[in-house]
């Protein structure tokens, strides 16, 4: 078969082919690289260039993956790229021992390699290393992809996070983003006097959200178990058992679709501070996200979604029933009877949902859930939510029919989640058996009902704030991503075929 004929997978297959068998030769003649264990690099790319001027024409050891080779005979130029970057190494055989320098010929892209050198400035002005010693660490069986990026390869690009980010350093820079804000949360709260605590991730009720979770089996206990769909329950028995600020990131589970905003298994910060109210809660987010606006993006200016978003402290602070008036020119506030709020609801398009009682708390979300949602763009702080919807919140002293809770809205994105928590043990339990019929018509998604957390409650727990946030949002929002699948190492995918 001519070189003419061969498909894409042929050359591919035949590429993968002749770096088995040099990896074949070198393990023949002794040398092979799976071997080697360490390699003492003492500087990275990034470090090599900020202290340029310190460094020229001193000793460094780097180590990397080659990502380009170039040149030809006797002198070879090559971009090794490590943890902060790529610098330029230049390889001249009459600089190096000619053995070593015949075998680096025979490197390919993708290798891995720990370079002996010294920092220069080529005639070109590039900062590089002029390497002196190259040893292959790790062989690469597999050839890089030559076109990895661009919107038709993401599910590919999710599936290989590895080679992800290998060729795009722009994901790479995302999960440090990510990780920067999540050691900046918790700094944030740290400095505030929250203690950092973990709770069960198996339970044996599924609690503290609306949501449907997943079950799994315990083998010992030959007992049915649930995957959290929320730490609210075990945090709030820490604030019972004396533990006034209390917080938890973990990862949560939800047996729920998948679309950009929602991913099965996310990570989230719940908090909890004793003797504050949902507006302690407010400041809380608006204090946690405007700083790392300000500490990892040098402003309060960002893009998300295609919308410039200005995270400025102050942000707006928005009753629903005042946010259904402003967007979709329904006054709630006018409205006293259940049936003419369904009316109203129905007057501007919205449905209650079949399970939903017909009460004139179910319809003012609903309207706000169908018509307002969407048109929120900047930070908005949207509060008193109905009773309905709200399980674990404690009710207005000012309207019985509302709770003192607020969700967080940027770019039609709810990103917070908080209350001025329930504390009243009698009215908790009315709330659960509601939640329970609820459960008796088919709704799912309802909480349980807990006893030993009605327990904690009898005990007595002080007025408190509690808040939940999306910390995969969050970092969509900072690095503005436009699905939470580009800020997940490695989402959830379904099996290929």
């Amino acid at each position: 078969m001519t070189e003419q004929m061969k498909t894409p997978e042929q050359d591919l297959s035949q590429q993968t082919k002749i770096r088995r068998e040099k990896l074949a030769e070198l393990q023949a003649a002794g040398e092979d690289p799976f071997q080697l264990t360490r390699f003492d690099w003492d500087f990275t790319s990034q470090q090599i260039k900020e202290r340029f001027d310190e460094l020229e024409g001193k000793p460094v050891k780097v180590a990397g993956r080659l990502m380009s080779k170039r040149g030809m005979g006797k002198v070879s130029f090559c971009d090794l790229q490590d943890r902060d970057g790529r610098i330029q190494l230049y390889a001249r055989q009459d600089e190096m021992d000619e053995a070593v320098y015949k075998k680096f010929k025979k490197f390919d892209i993708g290798d891995i390699v720990g370079v002996d050198g010294e920092v220069f400035r080529t005639q070109r002005g590039e900062m590089s290393v002029r390497a002196k010693h190259i040893t292959l660490l790790s062989k690469s069986l597999l050839p890089l992809p030559e076109k990895f990026h661009g919107l038709q390869d993401r599910e590919l690009r999710y599936r290989q996070r590895y080679v992800d980010l290998m060729v795009n350093p722009e994901v790479k820079r995302n999960f440090i983003l990510r990780s920067r804000f999540i050691q900046h949360m918790r700094r944030y709260l740290d400095e505030r006097g929250y203690v950092e605590v973990e709770t069960p991730v198996l339970n044996t009720l599924a609690g503290g959200a609306a949501a449907r979770p997943f079950v799994t089996h315990h083998n010992t206990l030959d007992l049915d178990m649930y995957m959290r769909i929320a730490t609210e329950l075990p945090l709030k028995r820490l604030i019972v058992g004396g533990m006034d600020r209390v917080y938890e990131i973990g990862r949560i589970f939800r047996n729920e679709g998948m679309d950009p905003k929602h991913n099965p298994e996310f990570t989230t910060v719940e908090l909890y501070q004793a003797y504050t109210d949902f507006h302690g809660m407010m400041d809380i987010a608006e204090g946690i996200l405007s700083t790392a606006a300000k500490e990892l993006l040098g402003g309060y200016e960002v893009e998300w979604m295609g919308q410039k978003v200005d995270l400025t402290p102050g942000w707006r602070r928005l009753t629903m029933a005042d946010a259904v008036k402003e967007y979709a020119g329904v006054d709630f506030t006018a409205i006293a009877e259940d049936v003419e709020a369904v009316a109203a609801a129905k007057a501007i398009g919205v449905e209650l949902a079949e399970t939903a009682d017909k009460t004139w708390g179910n319809a003012l979300y609903a309207c706000f859930d169908q018509k307002v949602e969407e048109q929120l763009i900047q930070p908005t702080f949207i509060t008193m939510y109905p009773v309905e919807v709200s399980p674990l919140t404690k009710r207005s002293p000012e309207d019985p029919r509302l709770t003192e809770r607020f969700e967080l809205f940027i770019c039609r994105s709810e990103l917070a989640n908080a209350y001025s928590e329930l504390n009243d043990p009698l009215d908790q339990r009315r709330r659960f058996e509601k939640q329970a019929e609820l459960r008796d018509r088919g709704d799912d998604e309802t909480e349980m009902l807990d006893e030993d957390f009605l327990t904690a409650l009898e005990y007595g727990m002080p007025p408190t704030g509690g808040m939940g946030m999306g910390i995969d949002r969050c970092a969509m929002l900072l690095t503005n991503s436009d699905s939470v699948r580009d800020v997940i190492l490695f989402p959830t995918m379904k099996p290929l075929d």
